[in-house]
């Protein structure tokens, strides 16, 4: 596996990758065909496949934890909106959560296929049971609470990006609630997405607050990840603004 910051490497030295053309008569919308070109393209794709990944988010999460080093043996963490299940995998991977005890717990409305060393909560997480259900299936505080949630797309941008942004504000109430001092915060958000006033309530509770874009986040998406560092723990009032970092 290549160092974080550089993306994968195509098969054979000096060969010419084969380019999989989807053609203009096949059906597809347009749009569609080149998604499916890019998808079927894509070197994250091919190596999630040969290594066993759920998807290729898989390395989005493996980049952003060899950098910032989130998730440590040990640790719980909670997954929200989990589905096909490649963070779920990481996480369960890099903890050495033991498949007897698992002290990763996953939640999506959507069914996963089972994975060793993780609980996995077919359920939507913003039903109002949810959290409670979350932290009794952890059986204690999260170290680490991970959401790449977003919205399901209507078609109309700006609608899309309002129901995806809502999902990163619920995450990060969540995560301030139920986390253990010092511990960690990742949300998937947009470019410019990022309420002022969601910021600031992360900068109140943590250390450091920044966003970040892995190398498998594709440069023509809008996507970034929001990373909040080093929880304060509750009864927090105020910030140490020398400590936070936009």
């Amino acid at each position: 596996m290549k160092k974080p910051g550089k993306g994968p490497s195509t098969a054979g030295s000096g060969a010419r990758a084969l380019r999989t053309r989807v053609k203009k008569k096949s059906g597809l919308k347009e749009s569609s065909r080149r998604w499916l070109e890019r998808h079927l393209n894509d070197p994250y794709v091919h190596r999630s496949k040969a290594e066993g990944w759920r998807s290729r988010a898989a390395f989005k999460l493996i980049e952003i934890d060899d950098k910032h080093k989130l998730l440590k043996p040990g640790h719980r963490v909670v997954d929200l909106g989990a589905a096909p299940g490649g963070w779920l995998q990481v996480a369960a991977k890099r903890i050495n959560s033991p498949d007897e005890a698992p002290t990763v717990v996953g939640i999506d409305y959507l069914e996963i296929d089972t994975i060793p060393g993780a609980t996995i909560l077919q359920k939507d997480f913003l039903d109002d049971d949810a959290p409670d259900m979350l932290i009794e299936a952890l059986g204690g505080a999260p170290d680490v609470v991970l959401s790449d949630m977003a919205a399901p797309t209507t078609g109309h941008r700006r609608t899309d990006h309002i129901r995806t942004m809502h999902l990163c504000e619920v995450a990060a109430h969540f995560a301030v609630s139920v986390l253990k001092p010092g511990g960690h915060f990742l949300a998937k958000t947009f470019q410019g997405g990022t309420e002022n006033v969601l910021l600031d309530m992360l900068k109140r509770n943590f250390r450091t607050v920044q966003h970040v874009k892995p190398p498998a986040s594709r440069d023509e998406s809008v996507e970034l990840y929001l990373l909040a560092k080093d929880f304060r723990g509750r009864d927090v009032s105020a910030p140490d603004d020398a400590d936070d970092a936009a």
